[in-house]
C-alpha cells in the first residue's frame, strides 16, 4: 500500500500521541501529547497536524498548533509547527508532511523549536530566524521586604490585577500545559509573567520567559521574580530573550549557542511575532 499523508483529526490524536511517546520523547507521556494538542484556546483547528501512515500504521508525525489573534486591526492566523518524528526508514517521505502544512493558505507560520537540519531547510522555504539572543541570569534567594513586592500565582490574584488585554492572554493560557503564570504587583504598577519550565544538558532546572506585560517594570520586579522561581518552582537560572525582556539582566551571561527561532509570514514582521499560542506553552517536555 502507499505511504499516506493525512491530516490528524480528533479521531487520530490518540495514535499520533502514542506514535510521539514511543519515538520522540519518552519523558513526554502519551496522554500528555494527546493533551497538548487539544489547545486550551478558541480557534476553528484544521486539523492537529498531519501524519504518514503505512497499511494503517503512523511512521510519522508533524503536529501543528493553530490560533486567530488581532495584530494591527487585522485578523492573523497562525500555524505553529511543533514535534515533527518519522520513522528513519520512512525519512524519505518526511517532507511530505511540512509540504501539507505549508500548503494551508493565509497562514503566518512559525517554528519555535527547529532542530537538527529543520533550520536550514525552513530557510530554503522561505524562513526567517527571529533574533533570539539570550542571556541566563541565576536565580538567587533574595531577602524579601514586608509590604513591598507581591508576588502570587493565585488565578483569582492574577484576575483581580490584569488588564483587559492581558486578562484575556491569561486566559487563554490558563489551561495550556507547559505556560505558568506569575503577576508581580507593587502599589499600582504590576507586570505579568508567562514562563515555562525548561531542561539543559537534561536538567529541567530552568524558566524560559515566553511573555512580559512590562519589559519596564520586569526590570524593577527582576529580584523578587528570581527568588520566586527558585523557591516556588526549582528554577535555578532563568533564560530571557532579548526580543521578550527587551533589556538585558543584571548579572547575566550571553549564552553562546541560544536555540533558533523562525517564521515564515505573508504580512507580518519579526517585532510581531511572539511565543504565545504555540507548543512552547502547550507542551511540558
Amino acid at each position: 500500500m502507499a505511504v499516506e499523508v493525512k491530516p490528524i483529526g480528533v479521531a487520530d490524536a490518540g495514535a499520533a500521541a502514542e506514535y510521539l511517546h514511543a519515538n520522540l520523547d519518552g519523558d513526554v507521556s502519551a496522554e500528555t501529547w494527546a493533551r497538548a494538542t487539544a489547545v486550551p484556546w478558541d480557534v476553528e483547528q484544521p486539523n492537529h497536524g498531519f501524519l504518514l501512515a503505512d497499511g494503517g500504521r503512523v511512521v510519522g508525525v508533524y503536529l501543528a498548533f493553530y490560533s486567530e489573534r488581532r495584530i494591527d486591526g487585522r485578523r492573523e492566523r497562525f500555524c505553529n509547527l511543533g514535534a515533527w518524528c518519522v520513522d528513519p526508514d520512512y525519512r524519505f517521505h518526511g517532507l511530505r508532511l511540512l509540504q501539507a502544512l505549508l500548503a494551508q493558505d493565509d497562514f503566518t507560520f512559525t517554528d519555535l523549536s527547529p532542530s537538527g537540519n529543520v533550520p536550514e531547510l525552513n530557510a530554503k522555504l522561505g524562513f526567517s530566524f527571529l533574533d533570539t539572543t539570550t542571556w541566563l541570569t541565576p536565580n538567587l534567594p533574595w531577602p524579601s521586604l514586608p509590604l513591598r513586592t507581591r508576588v502570587s500565582s493565585d488565578p483569582d490574584v492574577i484576575a483581580a490585577t490584569l488588564s483587559a488585554d492581558e486578562l484575556a492572554v491569561y486566559r487563554d493560557h490558563a489551561g495550556a500545559l507547559a505556560a505558568r503564570h506569575v503577576v508581580l504587583r507593587r502599589g499600582d504598577d504590576w507586570c505579568y509573567v508567562i514562563f515555562r519550565k525548561d531542561r539543559r544538558r537534561g536538567l529541567p532546572l530552568f524558566a524560559s520567559l515566553l511573555h512580559v506585560s512590562d519589559p519596564v517594570q520586569l526590570r524593577r520586579f527582576a529580584r523578587p521574580l528570581a527568588r520566586h522561581l527558585l523557591l516556588r518552582h526549582g528554577a535555578v537560572a532563568t533564560l530571557a530573550e532579548r526580543r521578550v525582556v527587551r533589556y538585558r539582566p543584571l548579572g547575566s551571561l550571553v549564552v553562546g549557542t541560544p536555540r533558533r527561532k523562525m517564521y515564515r509570514s505573508p504580512r507580518l514582521q519579526a517585532a510581531q511575532i511572539d511565543y504565545l499560542y504555540s507548543e512552547l506553552v502547550c507542551v511540558p517536555w
